[in-house]
């Protein structure tokens, strides 16, 4: 059965391919509306951008400077330089084409008309003037070439933080987020027209982009429907409040509310399980409990004292935890498992010790939540076929690195791609989920479904992070199911909790224990009494 779409597939959410979004203007174009007119609308849009507080006092005092390329980003930053022109801005342009669409050509002719200036040999990188990339946009295949390269490395040495791009920066690719040479213009802005495009929120595209907005095209509902009920969705911090988060009624008791285990840390890694614990009681979990190292079960008591220890496990030699441990008896009576922050890595003997451990977490019929090194050892035991033999949904949450080594012939794939595929491998008797995390989170379902973070805390990239989604991840599916938008709502709070306390604490402030405090505040009273049929 199709999940309902969270959140609605509109302008505001879809991110897409270029080519997508060329096609989507082809059929614009073929309903019967004026290439002309689409390129109008875009252009003012920016140009009422550029008039915003942020920009326009810098453009009325330093000038305009519009980079001009031959196809129609290029008509779109002319039209924006006669806007500026016109409102009083000192404007200049430059193209480096001798040929020219015939509507950007008719552009630049109307350009030179009006008296703006026009610069016959390429710009001083220094100079002091707001640069307006659109040289290429959305439509960029090859490299810029070694030297609109060089021109742009040197204007961020001299001028960083003074370039605007219109549709992308010049170099990277819109697609992807990769470099398509050496170097591309480093945006202070860039405003991505009508939809978000997917390569802009990549991680590696992200010291390029520089801010990243959309701007309202006015596209049409009917035109969106037509992209497929896979297309990946932007996650942004307004879409919490209409999350998915789990419900019950007002009288559910404690065991209705989730029960879930935390299997965690180690004598290397202590503080993991103690994290993974505050993450899960952010999450409001109804029973919370434990599979521990010894040394932590001991003192578990006077520090979390609601949490009821459930085994003591020993370590390995090598100080990691032994999972050998394990009784079928301990994952009874539960309907999330989390396991991973902090284990420690295995030795080949040691791994082969704990198969009989891989094979009750492989039979458990609940929610398992595989973390950090849950997902290094997994990687030893061949991840796609032991999840493809689970006997209940199972949720991912890899960073780059543990990705490749569970999903090797997938990690060069772009995240988005990767994720979805490695979700689709992994499930077979039930769905696998996965959240691979980066600058922007990525999390993919089974059936498709596809999530990416817009906005994140870069402050919040340190160690113990992790931990806490890991347990307030499973806690919230322990409450409310296996759906994958149940893990993109936690990736969304738990990025939105890093902001708030950046912005409360400062970027200091933005650590694992304060997260997990501001974790316990960001679900909305959704509560609500059972009604009868």
């Amino acid at each position: 059965m199709s999940q309902p779409a969270w959140p609605l597939r509109d302008a505001e959410h879809l991110l897409v391919l270029g080519s997508q979004m060329a096609e989507l203007e082809q059929q614009l174009f073929a309903s019967g509306l004026p290439v002309e007119a689409l390129m109008e609308k875009a252009a003012l849009a920016v140009a009422r951008r550029l008039q915003q507080p942020d920009w326009w006092p810098q453009l009325q005092r330093r000038g305009a400077l519009v980079l001009v390329g031959p196809g129609h980003n290029g008509g779109d930053g002319l039209v924006v330089a006669r806007e500026l022109h016109l409102a009083g801005i000192a404007v200049r342009i430059w193209s480096p084409f001798e040929r020219h669409k015939p509507l950007t050509a008719a552009h630049l002719l109307h350009a030179r008309w009006l008296g703006i200036a026009e610069l016959a040999a390429p710009p001083d990188p220094a100079d002091p003037a707001v640069w307006i990339d659109a040289l290429f946009g959305i439509g960029q295949s090859r490299p810029p070439g070694e030297a609109l390269e060089a021109l742009l490395e040197q204007r961020q040495r001299m001028q960083p933080g003074r370039l605007i791009a219109i549709d992308g920066p010049t170099g990277v690719c819109a697609d992807s987020g990769q470099l398509l040479g050496r170097v591309a213009a480093c945006a202070a802005l860039s405003l991505s027209i009508g939809l978000l495009k997917q390569g802009f929120l990549q991680d590696q595209a992200l010291a390029w982009v520089g801010q990243l907005e959309r701007l309202e095209l006015g596209l049409p509902a009917p035109l969106l429907q037509g992209l497929g009920h896979d297309q990946p969705l932007a996650l942004l911090d307004r879409d919490l409040a209409a999350a998915p988060w789990p419900q019950q009624p007002e009288a559910a008791s404690k065991y209705q509310r989730g029960r879930l285990l935390v299997i965690a840390g180690s004598e290397a890694y202590r503080g993991a399980s103690q994290l993974c614990l505050q993450g899960a009681s952010a999450s409001g979990v109804g029973s919370l409990r434990a599979a521990l190292p010894q040394p932590v079960a001991e003192q578990l008591w006077s520090v979390q004292p609601h949490v009821v220890v459930s085994a003591a496990l020993e370590a390995h030699p090598s100080g990691s935890l032994q999972l050998a441990g394990l009784s079928e008896s301990v994952l009874e009576r539960l309907d999330a498992v989390v396991l991973g922050p902090g284990l420690g890595g295995t030795t080949a003997t040691e791994a082969a010790a704990e198969a009989s451990s891989w094979n009750l977490l492989q039979r458990f019929p609940g929610l398992l939540l595989l973390d950090a090194d849950g997902l290094n050892r997994l990687a030893h035991l061949g991840a796609a076929q032991w999840l493809q033999g689970r006997q209940g949904p199972t949720w991912l949450t890899p960073h780059a690195g543990e990705f490749a080594r569970l999903f090797p012939e997938l990690a060069d794939q772009q995240p988005l791609l990767a994720a979805s595929a490695a979700a689709q491998l992994c499930s077979d008797q039930q769905p696998c989920s996965v959240l691979l995390k980066g600058a922007r989170t990525v999390i993919a379902a089974a059936d498709g479904r596809r999530w990416q973070l817009a906005q994140a805390c870069s402050a919040a990239a340190r160690a113990g992070l992790g931990d806490v989604l890991a347990g307030y991840a499973a806690g919230l599916g322990a409450r409310g199911g296996s759906d994958a938008a149940l893990l993109a709502t936690s990736a969304l709070a738990h990025a939105q909790a890093g902001q708030q306390a950046e912005r409360l604490r400062g970027p200091g402030g933005a650590n694992p224990i304060a997260i997990a405090q501001q974790l316990q505040s960001q679900e909305p009273n959704t509560i609500q009494t059972l009604q009868s049929d």
